[in-house]
């Protein structure tokens, strides 16, 4: 009888979760012939929500499988620094790099403005509104002690937000039409990639996790691929597609299975204040395009493209059709994401350990004081 109870159980969950992937992937293949930025996280978010509204949302996914997604999603952004990219930046570099750090300063201070809303809290906010690697933020949040589904939405909803303006923005810029291209260096065989991919996530997450890096699980196989990649080890390498596709559907689900009427409820709330701090941390970055480009000299779009909020994928594509420093602005946006991944989460264990010692001294003075 009770091995029959379990049969029934392991039935109706292989039911869901077969379900679920096949929606998912449906609406996926939609939304990427569409255009649409990071499709199959947005799908597998929208489906998993969908289906746990509905009591049909599988339990949740288990570590092994999150920390996999994360480690897929590091390699593959650590595939984004190439040695031709980097040199790209030249003595200009230190102006690249403060104004990343200035756009992580503007982007966590309208986090801590969207955590004061009475549906989140501060580390919440401010991991939903760092300006740069969205996927990554979500995959880390629960364990940076944030609201995955708050992280998600918000960080989909300011891609989306960037990626729909910026074509129309970018226009307003002077500019010659034309196209701009970029070496992505030698091609390498299937085999290659993928020993090179499991090389960097299997060694990458048991340094990252060791070594109790912040988010060791994305960051420990992002700083390894990056290491392949600029050496020139595994110049060229990529990851997989079908594994990106994979860690994106991980992630998406992951924060959606969680979601409740109360929490959507909430979320409705929060979104149009959540919108128009998007939108000022989107002006205050094209103030910051400017800037940079006072600084190197480089045109009034070199300096957009390479520092709105996000969208990395539609800067590239506004990019190729414009006669612009293509390798600059990737340059410069890598920067930007490296920046987000690798502070924001440490910014919010620090914050995390602050606050837990400030509610233990309270507590302590409280026992005192009675």
């Amino acid at each position: 009888m009770f091995r029959k109870q379990i049969l029934v159980v392991m039935r109706s969950e292989l039911t869901r979760w077969t379900g679920l992937i096949v929606a998912s992937c449906a609406l996926s293949a939609a939304l990427m012939a569409a255009g649409v930025p990071s499709a199959p996280l947005f799908a597998a978010l929208a489906c998993a929500v969908v289906a746990a509204l509905a009591g049909r949302a599988p339990g949740p996914i288990p570590r092994p499988v999150q920390l996999a997604a994360q480690g897929v999603l590091g390699a593959y952004i650590g595939t984004l620094m190439q040695a031709h990219t980097v040199a790209a930046l030249g003595s200009r570099w230190p102006a690249a790099l403060l104004v990343g750090f200035a756009t992580l300063l503007l982007s966590v201070g309208a986090g801590a403005l969207l955590g004061r809303h009475r549906d989140t809290d501060s580390i919440t906010g401010s991991l939903a509104l760092v300006a740069g690697g969205a996927s990554g933020l979500v995959a880390i949040a629960r364990e940076l002690g944030g609201d995955e589904r708050v992280v998600a939405v918000v960080q989909y909803l300011r891609v989306g937000l960037v990626t729909v303006s910026l074509p129309l923005v970018a226009a307003l810029y002077p500019h010659t039409p034309g196209s701009s291209s970029t070496d992505s260096g030698p091609a390498r065989p299937w085999w290659f990639d993928l020993g090179f991919t499991a090389l960097c996530v299997g060694g990458g997450l048991a340094v990252g996790l060791a070594t109790r890096l912040p988010a060791g699980g994305l960051l420990g196989p992002l700083v390894a691929s990056a290491a392949l990649s600029l050496s020139g080890v595994a110049a060229g390498a990529t990851v997989p597609v079908a594994l990106v596709l994979a860690g994106y559907l991980v992630i998406g689900w992951q924060a959606g299975v969680g979601f409740t009427r109360e929490s959507l409820t909430a979320m409705a709330r929060l979104l149009p204040w959540a919108t128009l701090l998007i939108v000022g941390v989107g002006i205050g970055c094209a103030c910051l395009g400017f800037a940079l480009s006072a600084m190197t000299g480089v045109s009034a779009l070199d300096g957009y493209l390479a520092t709105t909020p996000g969208g990395i994928y539609a800067v590239l594509a506004v990019a190729a059709s414009s006669n612009v420093d293509i390798t600059f602005v990737v340059a410069a946006q890598l920067i930007r994401v490296l920046l987000m991944l690798f502070l924001a989460p440490a910014a919010a264990r620090a914050f995390q350990k602050w606050r837990a010692t400030r509610e233990r001294d309270r507590a302590n003075t409280a026992n005192i004081a009675a």
